[in-house]
């Protein structure tokens, strides 16, 4: 038995899933025999855990500065061991750019794409139509869009459209990938499935993740062997490169009509989301993993 302090919530935009997937995991722990302590992280996060005395924790914060290297770096100086990757994989995972840069020298298929000054979408197009535009530091597609010819963003886009550009300094521009969203679960260095997402709306953003009725899953992905298999290799390497530990999710988009070839690695999620819409543990119990033993085992490789 340990004491975990299960630190969650925080003020990122991901706050109410993240208190969500902690107090699952809180219950889930305590299932386990273990002495739990839940904290919602606020400014005064050292002096709280300095008071707890934990063993380990559990970090389930979604966002910045819980999944950015902040809470890492703060918790490898007070010694603390913790889940999920540790500082220098955070700090890549959450930046799309140093994503690219990594992934792309070690052979993994990505879109290509360009950081721009978010204002200068005003003055015109950064890529062909479409194209997406998504912060450069945000998870679970928080603020992206999709400009079309026929968006009513405008062309060039009008400043008076609610968009990333009016929130973000900087943007990551990419080519729209046509086809299917994708993803793959990774758990203690193994790839669990291949799920396909299909979103009621115009794509699987913040609100289809975490509505419930929006999104339905499909696990496993019904798919070309070739590609289930091409799709659980990249992000398991994914994973490897950039050194997560853990659980990690890696997103996909898939044109279909290009077979493997057609298969882009999106991002990487070194903290994916542990509620009752999430995929790791959807994949884990496609598995035979139930969500207890999912949750012991990501405890198991705190580090």
């Amino acid at each position: 038995m340990k004491h975990v302090v299960v630190l969650m919530g925080g003020w990122s935009a991901e706050r109410e899933v993240s208190l969500t997937s902690g107090r699952g995991i809180a219950e889930a722990l305590r299932s386990l025999g273990h002495r739990v302590t839940e904290i919602d992280m606020g400014r005064d996060v050292a002096a709280r855990l300095l008071e707890a005395k934990p063993d380990v924790v559990f970090n389930a914060l979604h966002g910045t500065p819980g999944e950015d290297g902040t809470v890492q770096g703060m918790l490898d100086l007070m010694g603390i061991p913790y889940t999920h990757s540790g500082l220098a994989t955070s700090v890549v995972a959450i930046d799309k750019e140093l994503t690219k840069q990594v992934l792309s020298r070690a052979g993994v298929r990505l879109p290509g794409g360009k950081v721009i000054e978010s204002k200068s979408v005003h003055d015109g197009d950064p890529l062909p139509r479409p194209y997406v535009l998504k912060p450069v530091n945000e998870g679970s597609s928080v603020g992206v869009a999709i400009v079309t010819d026929s968006s009513n963003y405008g062309n060039p886009i009008s400043r008076d459209v609610p968009g990333p550009w009016a929130d973000y300094d900087q943007l990551m521009a990419e080519p729209f990938i046509a086809g299917r969203e994708l993803t793959v679960a990774v758990l203690d260095d193994e790839p669990l499935a291949v799920t396909e997402l299909q979103a009621k709306g115009d794509f699987y953003d913040y609100e289809a993740k975490y509505t419930d009725g929006i999104t339905t899953h499909i696990c496993p992905a019904e798919l070309p062997a070739e590609v289930t298999k091409a799709a659980m290799e990249m992000a398991l390497k994914a994973h490897r490169v950039l050194g997560c530990r853990g659980a990690s999710r890696s997103d996909f988009r898939y044109d279909d009509r290009l077979g493997v070839d057609g298969l882009f690695l999106l991002e990487v999620n070194t903290q994916p989301g542990m509620t009752p819409l999430s995929l790791v543990p959807e994949q884990a119990k496609y598995r035979g993993i139930d969500y207890a033993t999912l949750v012991g085992r990501i405890l198991e490789s705190a580090a």
